[in-house]
């Protein structure tokens, strides 16, 4: 059987040492700023209802349609004549 992976004292000391070598004094409480904020963000997100509504509003299909209503019958009309 796999023996479970226990991290002891010397190890995280040999993991800690490394990031400090990696990232530099002045980069690690940036590096843990940044991870505290995108899990707390992610949990606030996992809590709440979606926020984005995407329900269509009146004006979407002047939107979808190129902008106006002429526009549309031009292209409305030209699509009923045939080309030879």
């Amino acid at each position: 059987m796999l023996r479970r992976m226990r991290m002891g004292i010397g190890e995280i000391l040999i993991v800690l040492v490394v990031v400090l070598l990696v990232f530099g004094a002045n980069k690690i409480p940036q590096l843990g700023d940044a991870i505290g904020k995108g899990i707390r963000n992610f949990r606030k997100a996992s809590r709440e209802d979606d926020a984005i509504d995407v329900t269509p509003g009146k004006s979407e299909p002047e939107k979808l349609s190129g902008g106006s209503a002429a526009a549309g019958a031009q292209v409305q009309a030209g699509a009923g004549t045939k080309k030879a």
